[in-house]
């Protein structure tokens, strides 16, 4: 099962910046489709492939920052809760997000003893692309640990529109479906457009852990490759 990071496990105590770096974020991924457009030869090209991203508006944001994690997040008890319910259930968890792992995300997984529970955990320089590409999310899949079985079933839950566009981008590139939860009405608001399969929709933390509680009751059957989280 996959998580996002920011907005889903843990929360900004202004949300005005969590905003803010959702909106940059987007605007990086906007410009660099842009860039694309007139580089497509040279993306196709093993060099150019295997570059590492420079994510120079990801490390200028970092680089300003004055307080601690602890100072400008806090931890989403509840989800807490439900990440040791699945890992007591024997599924494989995971953190999938688009913020940088050095310097911030590494951080917060030990400020709030979030570690213990992922078994891989993946940023954005992990990847050559970010979200809603799919390759945050194969990444993680590919360290989970051991190999994805047909049979297995992935849950990946974040609380933006580009999270539900990369599990179904992801869902497109595997022989396993995928299941995009939305949690939260802005990662909702991707069902209305329809061409959402299997989405499951959770309004609140709450709601999330009911609906996973529902699936390791007697009668359920699904079999899960564990949380790989996103921001």
């Amino acid at each position: 099962m996959l998580f996002d990071l920011d907005g889903t496990l843990v929360h900004h105590v202004n949300p005005r910046v969590l905003q803010m770096l959702e909106f940059l974020d987007d605007c990086s991924h906007r410009a660099a489709r842009l860039v694309a457009r007139f580089r497509l030869r040279r993306r196709q090209r093993t060099t150019e492939q295997c570059k590492a991203p420079k994510l120079l508006m990801h490390r200028a944001i970092h680089r300003v920052r004055r307080k601690s994690v602890e100072e400008m997040l806090v931890p989403c008890e509840t989800l807490r809760s439900v990440l040791q319910n699945l890992r007591d259930q024997g599924v494989i968890l995971g953190v999938v997000s688009n913020g940088l792992g050095r310097g911030y995300g590494h951080d917060v997984l030990e400020a709030f003893d979030l570690k213990k529970y992922f078994s891989a955990c993946v940023f954005r320089e992990d990847v050559g692309r970010g979200k809603p590409w799919p390759d945050s999310i194969l990444a993680a899949l590919k360290s989970i640990g051991r190999d994805v079985r047909a049979r297995d079933v992935v849950w990946y839950v974040g609380d933006q529109r580009k999270d539900i566009d990369a599990a179904l981008a992801a869902s497109a590139a595997l022989p396993q479906p995928i299941v995009p939860v939305a949690l939260g009405a802005r990662a909702a608001l991707r069902a209305v457009e329809g061409n959402c399969p299997n989405l499951q929709i959770a309004w609140t933390a709450h709601d999330l852990e009911r609906l996973l509680a529902s699936l390791f009751e007697p009668d359920a059957d699904l079999e899960f490759v564990g949380p790989v989280v996103a921001a």
